[in-house]
């Protein structure tokens, strides 16, 4: 044999010259979850280890993420039931929870890349990501309140929005709000490509924002579909999409690498709760060897096209790739 494949494999130290693929704490994005009180911290019971932080607490979170190297963070609020209606109503609040979030985190460290969750189930007194008008999540009166809260997060400091609520010409809409009032160096991170999956259910859990009826397949994606996962995210770029994202991540690397292949703007994907509780799950009963799936997962994901990654193992894969 004049090749064998094997000598590149031989060491660590080799496999590790010859990488292709290389994370470092910069792909990551932190989700927070930001809930009202003072010195709350609250473990989410389908997301071992993860958890809910009143605000104090969340700029502590944010510090630590920040010498740890991670460089964003995605921010989340659980919104009190009282203050939920089917207008998001709460989502306008200047003082709102998500609005003192981004300032505290800002004022904090001000480089922290702080990006928002622009969407109306947090908020909705039905858990639907727009408004309802009888079994209706009706599309343009919904994009009218997100380009409004994609300014008022703006307005509150928040580096990049992040609507991920999938209504058709949100991001063209919330591109001209931020540019008809000043913030022209506000990013748009779209949930370009966002499936209707049964991956998310951990996630509402810890936001309470489960739909209070049917379910979200009449805006988000179709599982069985790829062509379509394209065409949203090129219309998302002309519209002036600064990122794309995929979400879920594992179930969809060929999607990642699809939509890799075709845009000019950074690709993002979103490796999400349930993807997490698995391996969690996993873990406990003593079938697979956590840290090491968790390596394997998320290279799998940059892997695939990635440019970012946000996950809720950021800080667990900070830990592990610095050991």
């Amino acid at each position: 044999m004049i090749r064998r494949n094997r000598i590149l494999r031989n060491s660590p130290a080799i496999r590790a010259m010859v990488a292709e693929t290389i994370l470092t704490p910069a792909d990551f994005i932190a989700p927070l979850f930001v809930t009202e009180g003072k010195g709350v911290k609250e473990e989410i019971g389908s997301m071992p280890g993860y958890f809910r932080h009143s605000l104090d607490l969340t700029v502590k979170e944010a510090q630590d993420l920040w010498a740890m190297g991670i460089k964003s963070v995605l921010v989340f609020i659980k919104c009190p039931d009282e203050l939920k209606d089917n207008k998001g109503t709460e989502a306008l609040n200047p003082d709102g929870l998500m609005q003192r979030a981004v300032k505290a985190i800002k004022d904090a460290i001000p480089d922290m890349v702080v990006m928002t969750d622009v969407a109306l189930d947090p908020y909705s007194s039905y858990g639907h990501d727009g408004i309802v008008e009888g079994q209706e999540i009706v599309n343009d009166a919904t994009v009218n309140v997100l380009a409004e809260m994609s300014v008022s997060h703006a307005r509150a400091g928040a580096d990049l929005v992040a609507p991920s609520d999938m209504m058709d010409g949100r991001i063209l809409a919330i591109r001209e709000a931020l540019e008809y009032n000043g913030f022209s160096k506000t990013g748009i991170m779209a949930y370009s490509a966002k499936y209707a999956s049964c991956f998310y259910g951990p996630f509402r859990d810890a936001l309470d924002s489960a739909p209070g009826f049917g379910d979200k397949k009449t805006y988000q994606m179709d599982f069985a579909n790829a062509r379509e996962a394209l065409k949203e995210t090129l219309m998302d770029v002309e519209e002036g999409a600064d990122i794309v994202m995929v979400k879920p991540a594992m179930a969809y690397l060929d999607i990642i690498r699809l939509i890799k292949d075709s845009v000019t703007v950074p690709v993002s994907a979103y490796h999400v709760s349930g993807e997490y509780a698995m391996i969690k799950a996993a873990a406990k009963m003593g079938w697979l060897n956590e840290e090491k799936a968790v390596i394997e997962s998320l290279t799998s994901i940059k892997r695939a096209g990635a440019d970012l990654i946000a996950t809720y193992f950021a800080k667990d894969a900070v830990q592990l790739l610095n050991k």
